[in-house]
């Protein structure tokens, strides 16, 4: 699969990613309290994380966005 997220995407991914990880598991303003929305904010986080590393995110490719200017 081709890289089709650039970089001011991948770390913007990356930041907000690692934050809606961190935050419930931290109690970050109560959003640990309910245990499903801690779950959700860290799936999210995790497939955010994830598109970041590895470049690739599966929408883009559906709708032929490219925010990498290089491919």
């Amino acid at each position: 699969m081709a890289v089709n997220v650039g970089t001011v995407d991948r770390a913007l991914r990356l930041i907000v990613g690692v934050a809606l990880i961190v935050a419930p598991l931290l109690n970050f303003m109560e959003l640990g309290a309910n245990t499903m929305v801690a779950y959700g904010m860290m799936a999210v986080g995790g497939i955010l994380a994830l598109t970041a590393v590895f470049g690739m995110c599966p929408i883009y490719g559906i709708f032929g966005i490219k925010t990498n200017s290089r491919t």
